[in-house]
């Protein structure tokens, strides 16, 4: 059989083919098309029918080619025809539509009976619009949605937060009232704790005085007997033979037996201050608070720490003192060695607060005498009655130098007709004094005199100073430095310059009243002068007299006091009387301004 392409046969086939059947082919491609274009606004079927059409004119053709021979071809080539004319004409036509952007196909633009039928049959644009329009609000709607949701969305975890933040906060307060709880009943176990160690210490206490009371038995029975023991085993063995060894001049055998003493950790005072004191003797007071020190760390008792505080120097010493009373308010011993440190033997000299602080001390120390409550301290109760001697021996002296009233500063006034000269008393010397007029403000210093105050060996401070006459009634304060660089007050002193006129004039009237009466002055005979009475006026009501006995018929004429100039006489007034020579004596009585009376004062004429 001979091939398709061989020859010329091929071409005059495809002639014959077209004028066969090219007229009905062209006809349906075209139909094909124009209902693609009108049905363009349901789907791009023009489309649809190109790319159909162009795959079947593709396969045909490839088959006619390769597969069938030339007789197969004349039926063939009719279907190629047709597939190529419906794939052109429907490609154009989609063609022409995107080139126009016609939705509703590019026939119904051109003739309006083709957009009526696309309206009877449900496919016009107005529609699409219409629903185009419908699937806008549509979309609008499910934005809104949308948004509401996800306004809900925020709303339901803030609500869940909050849900959230409550819980934490239900679990924390649930925390805070177990922690509370916790701590309640931790405190109440404290409590108990501390009741049962109080009632535990108590019972040690009990306990330790008993065995102390014991110890000091054995001590006494063994100092009555004398000599050292052999082989000590008890604390007061070991107590005994260190004060045989001590006494005896054995230093070395005196200290083995008070550190074995210590090793039993008596809580007694009076071992340990004799110990301490044979160790400042052999290694001086480093050597003492070192050994002390070393005691201290191993042992309890009080008494030991106590001991080893007064190894320290002075100020230290004193601070540590107060605070071991602080910690251990009810230990009688420690007021005992605290006066100690402002006893006279300690400091020399004493200032006045020195004093107040070794009586309060004392005091303190023996009010503990009662019933017995100082034997639990001391195993030598010799050494007890020696401290208990020493105190009351001390307080004696003391006197009543707690009574604050018998210890405080005073003043003097003296006037003149200048103003006032104000001298300050005080209890005891003192290195600076300073005076403020008024409840308030600045003091002002006195200042010193040229001369050493024997007693501090430095400038002694003046004990005076000057106010002016028109002075109103005040309040004075005052304040001192003691020797030991204290300050001392401030002490407020009421001030009534008339009362203190008055009072000022009395005392000179009284300490001088010789001189109230002179007969025949200055070789003035039978005159008898009254002139001093008369200076000293201020302090004065009334004055009675009598001549040649003690009637007391008599007055004299005494001018008013004349405060701003107290002590001139007024020009006007008469300070002298005639008297006969048979007068030979005179008796006088002043009543004072207060309301008190002198005695009657008797002068006898030369």
């Amino acid at each position: 059989m001979t091939n398709i392409g061989a020859g010329g046969a091929a071409p005059s086939l495809i002639k014959a083919s077209l004028s066969r059947t090219g007229k009905w082919a062209g006809s349906v491609a075209f139909i094909s098309g124009a209902v693609g274009d009108v049905l363009n606004p349901l789907a791009p079927f023009a489309a649809y029918i190109a790319l159909v059409a162009s795959i079947a004119a593709a396969i045909i053709a490839i088959a006619i080619a390769i597969v069938l021979r030339l007789v197969l071809a004349a039926k063939a080539l009719p279907a190629l025809l047709f597939a190529t004319s419906a794939a052109a004409v429907a490609g154009g036509v989609f063609a022409v539509q995107k080139e126009t952007n016609s939705q509703n196909g590019v026939i119904a633009g051109l003739v309006p009976a083709i957009a009526q039928l696309q309206q009877s049959m449900g496919i016009v644009s107005e529609k699409v619009a219409k629903i185009e329009q419908t699937v806008t609000q549509t979309q609008k709607t499910v934005e809104e949605v949308k948004k509401s949701t996800d306004t809900v969305a925020q709303k339901t975890d803030q609500i869940a937060s909050a849900q959230q933040q409550q819980t934490q906060q239900g679990a924390q307060t649930q925390k805070t009232v177990e922690a509370v709880k916790q701590t309640t009943d931790t405190l109440a176990a404290r409590q108990q704790q501390q009741q049962a160690q109080a009632e535990k210490l108590q019972a040690t206490t009990e306990q330790i005085a008993a065995s102390i009371d014991t110890i000091a038995k054995g001590f006494a029975q063994l100092s009555a007997q004398g000599g050292a023991i052999a082989e000590p085993k008890r604390p007061d063995e070991f107590y005994h033979n260190a004060r045989v060894y001590e006494l005896s001049g054995d230093m070395l055998n005196a200290r083995r037996s008070y550190l074995a003493f210590a090793g039993f950790d008596v809580d007694a005072i009076d071992p340990y201050t004799r110990f301490a004191t044979l160790l400042r003797v052999q290694d001086g007071k480093a050597g003492a608070r070192e050994v002390f020190g070393q005691l201290a760390d191993k042992g309890k008792a009080l008494s030991i720490k106590l001991v080893h505080i007064l190894q320290f120097e002075d100020a230290q010493r004193l601070d540590k003192l107060d605070a071991f009373i602080t910690a251990n308010p009810d230990y009688a011993p420690a007021y005992f060695l605290k006066a100690q440190e402002f006893s006279e033997d300690r400091l020399g000299s004493q200032t006045l607060a020195d004093k107040r602080s070794e009586a309060q001390a004392l005091t303190k120390f023996v009010s503990n005498e009662k019933d017995g409550g100082l034997l639990k301290y001391f195993v030598d109760q010799t050494q007890l009655a020696d401290w208990l001697d020493r105190s009351r021996s001390r307080l004696a002296a003391l006197g009543d130098v707690l009574d604050p009233a018998r210890f405080a500063p005073s003043l003097t006034p003296m006037r003149s007709n200048q103003g006032w000269s104000m001298t300050i008393s005080l209890p005891e010397p003192a290195t600076a004094i300073s005076w403020r007029l008024g409840t308030a403000g600045p003091f002002t210093d006195t200042g010193f005199l040229a001369m050493k105050d024997q007693t501090t060996g430095k400038p002694m401070a003046n004990p005076s100073f000057e106010l002016p006459d028109s002075t109103a009634a005040t309040t004075i304060a005052i304040k001192y430095l003691d020797i030991r660089g204290r300050e001392t007050g401030p002490f407020d002193i009421s001030f009534d310059p008339d009362a203190a006129l008055q009072q000022g004039d009395k005392q000179i009237l009284d300490q001088f009243w010789t001189s109230w009466i002179a007969f025949d002055s200055g070789g003035n005979h039978g005159l008898v002068y009254f002139t001093q009475m008369l200076s000293y006026r201020c302090a004065i009501k009334e004055v009675h007299y009598s001549l040649n006995g003690a009637a007391l018929d008599r007055s004299l004429e005494i001018p008013p006091c004349d405060k701003k100039d107290p002590y001139a006489i007024p020009y006007d007034a008469k300070g002298y009387f005639k008297v006969a020579d048979s007068v030979k004596s005179m008796s006088v009585q002043v009543t004072y301004t207060d309301g008190t009376k002198s005695p009657v004062r008797e002068y006898k004429r030369q």
